[in-house]
């Protein structure tokens, strides 16, 4: 009987690519999925390193996954931990058989036999679900002081339209979703900057929605805008990380609250119906009261659809980690708390203020679909009639709203 294997999976769309690239390596030669973690000969966990909640995160899932495996199991670790932190995280954690980089075990008898691989352009298996990530590149040119990407995913490597193209078409689903660490700078490492508004089209030729992830906002040009919007997918994801002018100088980063509100309000004068969705940093060195303030009044002037707020975690390696003005963690908790209340206000009331329009859903599962609104695993759902089938849009019309959710009929 050949080996099982069982993949764990934690932080963001990219490493889930990155699990489905590991997946596709080891269906290829020869093992078989295991149905629970507890049944595999070698249990994979992907791991994440963005802030220290997500590397403390990756350690308590290795070592329960190492109480739980069954006698003569493997335990690999790859992911952003292996990458970043090898041999100091295979010292620091016996429990685990392999730290394998960005690899995966193809015989799994010894550490030897544990190449690093690059997935960017390994396949992958077929989607459960009809939606997917497709990764578009690897690494990141930019130099943001909070960010130890660079360090340790490299500098940015664009996959080949062609490469992107034929991935989508095996994958055969209703929705593509493109991530990337800097997506709208798809393509500029080979001297083709711009080509990621050809690569949507490319893509919104195949697939009945195409979706983008992770767009710095100086890359948002009007040709770009268009093209988002032309794939009937009028979702933008801007990484913001704050609104204040000084603040952002010191994260090493462009742009200003007056800047962001005026393009947002001109994507709504294009777009009625765009959605919006952006990540923001609290407790940055420096961050002052007056910052905080700037950043409600953003909030709640902007009135994105959706936002999620992170508390700033010193990565070593990094421009911040090394800036005074360091704000007490008992304030950066209230800050976070006021923020995401009055998110959470604005976001129920736009989703309430949906009640009766029409929609077409994509039903992604029983009873549960999305419109152009929502993307998959971020942010919230539609809740359908059962009768509707997985895989297919329908059209309908919301009749209620909870907090982040919506239902239609």
């Amino acid at each position: 009987m050949p080996d099982s294997f069982w993949v764990e999976t934690l932080g963001c769309p990219k490493n889930q690519v990155d699990s489905d690239k590991l997946t596709g390596t080891m269906l290829a030669d020869g093992l078989v999925p295991a149905a629970a973690p507890d049944e595999a000969d070698v249990v994979v966990v992907n791991t994440c390193a963005f802030i220290e909640a997500a590397r403390q995160e990756s350690i308590d899932t290795v070592l329960a996954l190492s109480d739980t495996r069954r006698a003569g199991a493997r335990l690999v670790v790859t992911g952003c931990m292996a990458e970043r932190y090898g041999a100091e995280l295979a010292e620091a954690l016996p429990e685990v058989d392999d730290v394998a980089g960005f690899g995966v075990p193809v015989t799994l008898k010894s550490r030897d036999e544990v190449p690093s691989l690059d997935l960017l352009n390994l396949p992958r298996p077929a989607s459960a679900v009809p939606w997917a990530y497709v990764k578009v590149a690897e690494g990141c040119d930019r130099h943001c002081g909070f960010c130890a990407i660079p360090s340790f995913r490299g500098k940015q490597r664009s996959r080949t339209v062609d490469s992107i193209l034929a991935e989508v078409d095996v994958l055969d689903v209703k929705e593509i979703v493109l991530v990337a660490q800097d997506l709208a700078s798809y393509g500029r490492d080979v001297g083709a900057a711009g080509s990621i508004v050809p690569l949507v089209e490319a893509v919104a030729a195949r697939v009945a929605r195409t979706r983008l992830l992770y767009l710095y906002p100086s890359e948002l040009n009007d040709r770009l805008i268009d093209a988002i919007c032309a794939t009937g997918v009028p979702y933008f994801d801007l990484s913001l990380q704050h609104v204040a002018k000084g603040l952002l100088r010191r994260m090493r980063r462009w742009g200003d609250g007056d800047r962001f509100l005026e393009r947002i309000a001109a994507i709504r004068t294009r777009e009625p119906d765009a959605a919006f969705r952006s990540s923001f940093i609290v407790g940055y060195p420096g961050e002052s009261e007056d910052d905080h303030d700037r950043l409600l009044h953003f909030v709640e002037d902007a009135q994105l659809d959706w936002a999620g707020f992170f508390a700033f975690s010193p990565e070593d390696g990094t421009y911040a980690v090394e800036l005074d003005g360091r704000v007490p963690d008992g304030l950066v908790t209230e800050r976070l708390l006021e923020l995401s209340e009055l998110q959470d206000r604005i976001t129920a009331e736009r989703r309430a203020a949906l009640i009766g329009r029409k929609v077409d859903v994509l039903v992604d599962a029983t009873g549960v679909g999305r419109t152009h609104r929502e993307a998959p695993e971020i942010d919230g759902i539609v809740s359908v009639p059962r009768e509707w089938e997985p895989g297919s849009f329908v059209a309908g019309t919301v009749v209620g709203a909870g907090g982040p959710d919506l239902e239609a009929a």
